[in-house]
């Protein structure tokens, strides 16, 4: 069982040197499963053109290059032993759970995304705490338009000091360039970065074996009909590695062109896919393409190309 990611490296670099080149005031988004390429790898990258990343949780700590200083995006209930790390506070609850820490944090401020976030007043209530407060935050959503996003922007800071750094995320590049009312602004990045030229990126699968199969065979663990004669196609990946169905309940499977439909849905390390007699087949050992979302799948092999 093999999920594999192959990746045109010089492609994919030159796509996020170009990006890094032309932002200032980029934070590098590490998060999660590193957006399919693993946490640690896109922090070793990271530190060749900066000095600052953001990671999701304070479990996402630890293997960071000792150059780079780590923003914490989501708020915590536990204090972590250093004051190493920048923490995000977005409401007074977050500032009491830090009592008796005294690093520094960045200020949530709320829009209407509404997940985290509190008013200005929280930035005093922080600064009171004993915190040193080095910035605040605007998290629009996704939905809408960069107006839209800039106006919740706006309005977030009304009442924030202009000397205190703005962090902002989910702008487009150009608007974000655009920013000039006299406060200094960072931009935090992951998808857009590491996901900007997808044509660099393929993931893909091993086919673990080959069966023929009869029309109206039953096989799989719910010991469904085959409807017509043809293959039964074990490929190794599964819900073990984050593959699943497509929102829409089809395959993610493709091999020559052509989508592999799923006899039953994937299982912990293997899918069973089926096709029908005069479809391209794939042999044991072929690699098969699989559609998925690269910061929700673990990958097993990387292949730099």
């Amino acid at each position: 069982m093999t999920v594999r990611l192959h990746v045109r490296t010089a492609v994919w670099r030159s796509q996020v040197a170009r990006t890094v080149s032309t932002v200032d005031g980029l934070v590098p988004v590490v998060k999660g499963n590193g957006y399919g390429f693993g946490r640690r790898h896109l922090a070793e990258l990271a530190a060749e053109f900066c000095d600052t990343v953001a990671v999701g949780t304070v479990h996402e700590l630890d293997g960071l290059p000792a150059s780079l200083t780590a923003v914490v995006l989501t708020p915590t209930l536990t204090a972590p032993p250093t004051t190493e790390p920048i923490l995000t506070v977005g409401r007074n609850e977050h500032v009491t759970a830090l009592a008796g820490w005294s690093g520094r944090v960045i200020v949530k401020l709320t829009s209407d995304l509404r997940r985290f976030g509190g008013d200005p007043s929280l930035i005093a209530h922080a600064r009171s705490s004993g915190l040193d407060v080095v910035g605040v935050s605007v998290h629009p959503p996704i939905a809408g338009t960069d107006d839209d996003r800039l106006e919740q922007i706006a309005t977030a800071l009304v009442d924030v000091d202009p000397a205190v750094p703005v962090w902002v995320s989910h702008l487009g590049l150009d608007t974000y360039r655009s920013l000039g009312d006299g406060r200094s602004y960072r931009i935090r990045i992951g998808t857009a970065l590491w996901h900007g030229d997808k044509s660099a990126l393929r993931l893909g699968a091993d086919v673990l074996d080959v069966r023929a199969i009869s029309a109206g065979t039953t096989a799989g663990y719910h010991q469904e009909q085959v409807p017509v004669d043809g293959h039964l196609l074990m490929i190794g990946a599964g819900t073990a590695n984050g593959v699943t169905p497509l929102a829409d309940g089809r395959s993610p499977f493709h091999f020559s062109r052509t989508r592999l439909a799923l006899h039953e849905a994937p299982h912990m390390h293997t899918s069973m896919a089926f096709v029908p007699a005069g479809d391209p087949l794939p042999a044991i050992g072929d690699d098969v393409d699989v559609q998925r979302p690269l910061h929700m799948t673990t990958v097993d092999e990387y292949r730099w190309e």
